[in-house]
């Protein structure tokens, strides 16, 4: 029996080989065109990853990563036992959750409803007003959401004291930072996360549209009949891909917006492990918390994708 079995996976072995090399013989100028984006893949993505050994050391600068003293979980153990890691979690967590509840679905329904336009200056116009911002910096939007909000000269307050209402300070309120931070990064990148949609709309049969017009089918029917299930498997890879980095918000827009009257909400673990990093040098401490972040982020982006191979038959691997 056990013969048998070894004598199958020698088989195995043995096609598997054969069929790669067959692969190769009649696709090699694509695997040669490959080389350059694995070496980069290599050299830039994976080869930093080593320097994460030193958040297991007492890196120090002089003796460098090899000689650094191993001190095993200690900087990990700090971490948690620091009465602010938790609410540096929670603020990470609330902060990626309401993003990823607004910011994913709006793509999808403005694909959907530029889908239904018919093709003109309307739509254009549509379409350019809503991917132009984001092409503009994170620090011009910052910057313009400081001045649209001033409580002294922003226009918003201006328009609430024409109407009769007092000034309001909304970077001044830590309960306001998570609404700001969130609508106006739905306002910078909606548009241009709909393309990948309306590509995906673009690639359905239009026989199935004559099929449910001819069914009598109304728009909402034929979206939610024809366009929804046809792009399903692109909503399920973004899925993927957004809770994959669920931990990993923009550390550039949070920390533009921080100021000590929305620290409460705005202290994430990125913009903790900058200032411990960088500006308090502690760089294993720093490395600890970051390599704690990706984990999270890795589990979840393994979870997530278990779950939808499994629900919808569609998944990142």
């Amino acid at each position: 029996m056990d013969h048998s079995i070894d004598q199958s996976k020698e088989i195995k072995k043995i096609t598997q080989w054969h069929l790669a090399k067959r692969s190769f013989q009649r696709h090699w100028q694509l695997y040669i065109l490959m080389i350059l984006p694995v070496l980069y893949f290599i050299i830039f993505k994976y080869v930093p990853m080593l320097g994460a050994v030193i958040a297991f050391k007492d890196y120090n600068v002089v003796q460098g990563i090899i000689e650094s003293p191993w001190v095993g979980w200690k900087h990990f153990e700090n971490f948690f036992n620091n009465p602010v890691a938790w609410d540096l979690i929670k603020n990470t967590l609330f902060l990626s959750l309401y993003q990823l509840a607004v910011t994913f679905p709006l793509p999808i329904l403005l694909a959907l409803a530029l889908n239904e336009i018919r093709d003109g200056i309307f739509k254009r116009s549509v379409q350019m007003f809503t991917y132009a911002p984001y092409f503009i910096s994170t620090v011009v939007i910052v910057s313009m959401i400081i001045l649209m909000l001033s409580p002294r000269s922003g226009i918003v307050n201006t328009l609430m004291e024409a109407i009769g209402l007092d000034a309001v300070n909304f970077l001044g309120q830590a309960d306001m930072f998570r609404s700001i931070f969130v609508w106006s990064d739905a306002w910078q990148i909606t548009g241009y996360s709909a393309i990948i949609y309306l590509a995906a709309l673009a690639g359905v049969d239009k026989q199935q549209y004559e099929a449910a017009k001819i069914d009598g089918a109304t728009r909402l029917q034929k979206i939610w009949n024809v366009d929804i299930p046809a792009i399903m498997p692109t909503i399920v890879i973004i899925l993927i891909l957004s809770v994959g980095n669920l931990m990993a918000i923009g550390f550039e827009k949070v920390y533009l917006l921080q100021n000590p009257l929305n620290l409460g909400t705005s202290e994430i673990l990125q913009t903790y492990v900058y200032k411990m990093g960088i500006i308090n040098a502690d760089f294993s401490f720093a490395t600890a918390v970051g390599l704690f972040n990706s984990i999270i982020n890795l589990i979840l982006l393994i979870i997530v994708n278990a779950i939808a191979k499994k629900v919808s038959g569609n998944g990142l691997w």
